[in-house]
């Protein structure tokens, strides 16, 4: 298990924030960016469906672009502001009309309400903050997150990752969220960088943080259509990669090649680590926004 990043009490609105609309942008390129990101295990990619039935790149580049408006609006509704109740409700409103959005988008398929969640509060916790500041970004959403929406539907409770969360006991997002994205800022954002350092192309660095992701989150999209074996899997495959010196390498190659075939062979895929690596993308573009 990551450790949780320590939640900062200093945390304020900062007027050097980015501006919404620019917020919004950032936000679904780093959907874009994910879903283009292309050879990932078992998911939706320029190849294909992955191990998705209901879902392909035009069913997630629609979904991407129908969730600016939330973004905007969630990055809007933050600017100004703090982390409080109020907040925390009003965001979830307007994130579950994003949700429609996407379903309409779509034609029913969840592409990406995962993300809605999980890059959402990163626009709100971007609209108070230095775009380079990733640690005050993070730990302000995970206070926005910390709040409960006393107006959630009962459907929320009976979702996928909320089921699966109570079955399995692991955090799943609302627990990533609340511990401050430590996958995204303590995972993600330094493999990203250390693939770079060492001359990785920009589609090798990215997939070898998604890897890093992997490797250690208990993704309840796995769970869900897996189980534990599935889950097991995906943590030991991505491992391998790795070790083997990641997609530059031939023996790492190869090892991402047998991954996909062993999650394939199982139908899932790791849906939650795709979200964080496009929280990682999203902060990782606000830094060099700044």
């Amino acid at each position: 298990m990551t450790a949780a990043l320590p939640l900062r009490d200093d945390v304020c609105q900062n007027e050097r924030a980015a501006s919404a609309p620019a917020i919004a942008t950032l936000a679904v390129d780093a959907l874009i960016a994910e879903a283009r990101l292309t050879p990932k295990p078992a998911l939706v990619d320029e190849r294909g469906s992955g191990a998705h039935r209901d879902l392909d790149l035009d069913t997630m580049l629609r979904s991407a672009h129908a969730l600016e408006p939330t973004f905007l609006a969630i990055a809007r509704a933050a600017s100004g502001a703090a982390p409080s109740q109020a907040l925390r409700e009003r965001l979830a409103r307007i994130g579950r009309e994003g949700e429609a959005a996407m379903l309409r988008a779509t034609g029913g398929s969840n592409a990406h309400r995962g993300a809605i969640w999980i890059v959402g509060l990163l626009c709100a916790g971007a609209a108070m903050h230095a775009p380079g500041d990733s640690e005050a970004i993070c730990a302000s959403a995970a206070r926005i997150a910390r709040y409960d929406d006393r107006f959630a539907p009962a459907s929320a409770q009976a979702s996928h990752g909320a089921r699966v969360t109570a079955r399995f006991r692991v955090a799943g997002a609302r627990g990533e969220a609340r511990d401050g994205f430590p996958h995204a800022l303590q995972i993600g954002l330094p493999a990203l960088d250390d693939a770079r350092r060492r001359g990785l192309t920009e589609t090798g660095a990215r997939l070898d943080a998604l890897l890093a992701i992997m490797a250690s989150l208990d993704d309840t999209c796995l769970l869900h259509r897996g189980g534990t074996k599935a889950l097991a899997v995906a943590k030991d495959g991505a491992r391998r990669v790795i070790e083997h010196g990641g997609i530059a390498h031939a023996r790492g190659s190869a090892a991402l090649a047998r991954l996909e075939r062993d999650l394939l062979a199982l139908n899932a895929s790791p849906g939650g680590a795709a979200d964080l690596l496009a929280a990682t993308l999203f902060l990782d573009s606000l830094g060099q926004s700044s």
